[in-house]
């Protein structure tokens, strides 16, 4: 009976023939109701699966069976020339939907029956920013806005200018590790009367709050919200656009893209590599790694030992540039 009522209450019939793009929307939503997957993960859920309803449409595919799970990794591997852990993260979703389908309908296929895949993704080192190019980043805005003298040409809203909001975000992802969601995101009520604690909800709709201990961005984030005319709106994001509405993280990315060509930088801007930067700089400053773990919100420390070894490369770096033996045995 409760199996039953499972099937009745995803709307999946056992005595019907399974579907499989109507089912898209039932399975997201059992995995938003029922497993409480955060927005971000059920729209990639839905781009991924989508994507494969658009292979199976275009190949004219009549059953979805191991070999046509085959012919579509092959096509995104050898004709999309998709990276392997784009390719990963299809199959796994792929492979969650139809353990959910069988689960409820004896009568959905089961594709990943006897199938072995190997889905293992090349490790790579993240790649934070270099501390130079950072400091050149930095430098390239204007910092009246941080003086203690009145606010100067930041006046008449120009502090709200598309420059200052992107070098104010672009610093609090240094300071604090933010995902790119996570930062676009913050609300004014999330922020503590003094600006120095975030709210912020990541993956698996996990909270956790980070702290902003710098001086100036202290100051600045301080200034920006005060300045805010919907300042009395707790509900209002904390960064938007020119047209006062949420700055998306698409539109973020474009401007770090802008900002990388406009300063000729030879690898451009993401938001990640600045989630990169803040990790191993705290890591090199000698910063205990379950402190690192909490700031970025890692479920588990493994992900965040990576940086360990991104230290490690700096630390090599470093003795290379030093060359003590070569300085005393020439």
């Amino acid at each position: 009976m409760k199996n039953r009522t499972s099937q009745m209450a995803w709307g999946i019939c056992p005595k019907m023939d399974f579907k499989f793009v109507p089912n898209i929307e039932v399975f997201l939503e059992y995995c938003r109701a029922q497993q409480n997957l955060s927005e971000n993960t059920i729209l990639g859920y839905r781009q991924d699966l989508r994507a494969f309803a658009k292979f199976i449409s275009n190949e004219a595919k009549t059953r979805i069976d191991s070999n046509c799970i085959l012919d579509y990794m092959d096509d995104l591997r050898n004709r999309q020339v998709l990276a392997p852990a784009t390719v990963r993260r299809r199959i796994v979703c792929l492979k969650k939907f139809f353990k959910w389908a069988f689960k409820f309908d004896q009568n959905a296929p089961n594709p990943f029956e006897g199938l072995e895949i190997d889905l293992k993704v090349p490790k790579r080192l993240p790649r934070p920013i270099d501390r130079e190019i950072l400091r050149q980043l930095f430098g390239c805005f204007p910092r009246q806005f941080s003086c203690t003298s009145p606010f100067k040409e930041y006046e008449n809203n120009t502090v709200f200018s598309s420059e200052f909001v992107t070098l104010l975000a672009i610093r609090l992802l240094t300071a604090t590790g933010l995902r790119v969601g996570e930062l676009t995101h913050i609300k004014l009520k999330n922020l503590s009367p003094d600006c120095s604690r975030i709210r912020v909800v990541g993956k698996g709709n996990r909270e956790r709050s980070v702290y902003v201990t710098n001086l100036r961005l202290l100051t600045d984030l301080k200034r920006y919200c005060e300045k805010r005319q919907d300042a009395d709106q707790p509900d209002a994001f904390l960064f938007q656009n020119v047209r006062g509405v949420r700055l998306s993280e698409a539109a973020f990315r474009k401007r770090l893209k802008c900002l990388s060509a406009g300063l000729a930088l030879p690898e451009t801007l993401t938001p990640h590599r600045f989630r990169h930067s803040a990790a191993t700089l705290l890591i090199e400053e000698g910063i205990d790694i379950r402190i690192v773990q909490r700031l970025l919100g890692h479920a588990s420390i493994a992900t965040t030992e990576i940086y360990t070894r991104v230290s490690d490369n700096s630390l090599i770096q470093a003795i290379s540039r030093a060359d003590t033996l070569g300085q005393i045995d020439p």
